[in-house]
């Protein structure tokens, strides 16, 4: 790939109201007692092998915490993924299933009070509390443990040098497992893309949009022209979720986020290394105003800032969306005649398809704790999911029941999975095999495995077309130090809910640019020299090598 290693030189999701009892962790209380003592490396048992299966001669039991998703098994331990990698491993694990919307309550509380598992697997762990408990000792440190038992991660880290300096914290340790994404399979780099309605396309002669003045004519004859021709005015020329995806989609034609979204507010200035502070640019004002004129012409949903996703798809599958930004219109809204764009080129000739990820997709994807009595065992067992067989189990199941091998030698699901006799969705068919479909998980996503919307044909073919628009170096989010994180808490938190808060303002009118000195002299008093500060120092870290 012809930016694959700049690339690397930078997310399916995890988001606690109700306290579950945790029957399973009764007896494991107070921190520490069953694993090595904080600061030695543990040393491997009699019972362990240190390569090939089962990873341990006679069978151990483990503990976990897993975020469990809508569309994901509602009980991990009757999984055929798992029942079967325990007769492969000799290793049990018992899972208990926590809402990902109560995922961070109950996480924090069980590490507070000391009543936490062994490990936690899809837990949603961000940057900060990776270094938080890190540092505690109560997340165990991985450097040397990835380094003589995870031959998987250690060959990735070391392919990948970015994803490696993203993952590891400040004080130059790793305490997690990441989630990664294949950067050669370029279409899940950025998951949600624009989608735009073909037919209405057809109907009315349009091309393609190419700058931002064809996205405007486009969504305005969209609404005049009646393309669905049943003479109503029921065209809804742009929809969405909010209007935070379409600005993503658009910063790019102003020149903004030429890193990459994962520190969204961030990226550098043009021409030089000095870091930019995007939110308060004249050319994000010129952003801001564009999209302002869309949403006051009635080109965007009148209820983009409140419509919940799940009448969002219900009314996309109405098919009377003109442009949406969504993983696929197909899966999502059964709508098959959507075709992507492409970057739009913007009023100073900027073309960049600035809505890309980092590689680095979900950092704090799984972690070992200081309770785990084995963890040289843990390390091996969560490192064969990053292999090539580990990951064609954990994605596509097993042969001949959930998947088969065609001719060619790719891999399809089966019928029972895709054309499922029972009237079962594919995802409702799927969990009875392998527990992917909720995201957040550590793993590598490949093309050649990761059969969800980003592989689908015309997902592959517009992620060519925004290719020669991707910025050649993508950061990761950057991590920072105990007492920048606790800045950031505050500052950092604070600034970022207004520059929110005002985005909705300016776009819906409700704020007008007139207020735009003093929206600029407010985010200043807030602290912005110090939010800038604590950044350059982040991004500084990431430079050395």
């Amino acid at each position: 790939m012809r930016k694959s290693i700049n690339l690397f030189q930078s997310g399916l999701k995890v988001s606690l109201a109700a306290i579950m009892s945790f029957s399973i962790l009764a007896g494991c209380s107070g921190g520490g007692s069953d694993g090595p003592a904080e600061g030695e490396t543990p040393e491997a048992s009699s019972n362990f092998n240190p390569t090939g299966l089962p990873i341990v001669k006679e069978p151990i039991t483990l503990k976990m915490i897993a975020g469990k998703a809508p569309t994901t098994a509602p009980d991990w331990n009757t999984t055929m993924l798992w029942q079967e990698y325990e007769k492969m491993t000799n290793i049990k694990v018992e899972w208990e299933m926590v809402p990902n919307d109560t995922m961070t309550e109950k996480r924090n509380i069980l590490l507070a009070g000391g009543d936490y598992p062994h490990a936690f697997f899809t837990a949603g762990i961000p940057l900060a509390d990776l270094q938080k408990y890190g540092q505690q000792g109560i997340f165990i440190k991985l450097n040397d443990l990835i380094d003589q038992h995870a031959p998987n991660l250690k060959a990735l880290l070391e392919k990948y040098p970015d994803v490696k300096k993203g993952l590891t914290m400040p004080d130059g340790n790793i305490y997690s497992f990441p989630g990664v994404y294949d950067p050669e399979f370029k279409s899940v780099l950025s998951s949600a893309k624009m989608w735009v309605k073909q037919s209405w396309l057809d109907e009315l002669g349009l091309k393609e949009p190419q700058t931002t003045d064809d996205f405007y004519n486009m969504l305005k004859a969209f609404k005049e022209k009646d393309p669905n021709k049943n003479g109503q005015p029921d065209e809804i020329p742009y929809m969405g979720v909010g209007v935070d995806s379409l600005m993503n989609y658009l910063k790019g034609s102003w020149g903004l986020s030429n890193r990459g979204i994962r520190n969204a507010n961030v990226d550098l200035q043009p021409g030089t290394e000095e870091l930019r502070f995007i939110p308060t640019d004249p050319k994000y004002k010129e952003m801001l105003e564009y999209m302002h004129k869309l949403y006051k012409e009635k080109l965007i949903g009148e209820d983009v800032f409140t419509v919940q996703a799940n009448q969002y798809y219900a009314k996309g599958a109405e098919g009377v969306y003109g442009a949406t930004i969504t993983t696929s219109p197909y899966t999502l809204m059964n709508q098959d005649d959507y075709i992507g764009a492409t970057a739009l080129k913007g009023p100073h000739g900027d073309q960049i398809w600035a809505a890309i990820g980092s590689p680095l997709a979900t950092p704090g994807a799984f972690v070992i704790t200081d309770k785990n009595p084995n963890p040289i065992e843990t390390v091996r067992w969560i490192d064969y999911l990053y292999g090539e067989e580990g990951s064609k189990m954990f994605f596509m199941g097993f042969e001949g029941k959930s998947y088969n091998v065609t001719a060619d030698g790719e891999f399809e699901y089966t019928d029972e999975i895709t054309k499922n006799p029972s009237g079962l969705t594919f995802e409702q068919a799927l969990i009875k095999y392998v527990v992917w479909p909720g995201g957040g998980y550590p793993n590598v996503v490949q093309e050649k495995f990761f059969k969800g919307a980003e592989s689908r044909p015309e997902a592959v073919e517009t992620a060519e077309k925004y290719d020669p628009y991707v910025p050649e170096e993508v950061w990761p989010a950057f991590s920072f130090t105990a007492e920048e994180n606790e800045d950031m808490g505050t500052l950092g938190a604070d600034i970022n809910s207004y520059v929110t808060e005002m985005r909705a303002k300016f776009v819906s009118g409700s704020a007008s640019f007139d207020e735009w000195d003093n929206y600029v002299s407010t985010i200043n008093q807030m602290g912005l020299e110090r939010y800038m500060e604590i950044y350059k120092n982040a991004y500084n870290r990431y430079k050395q090598d």
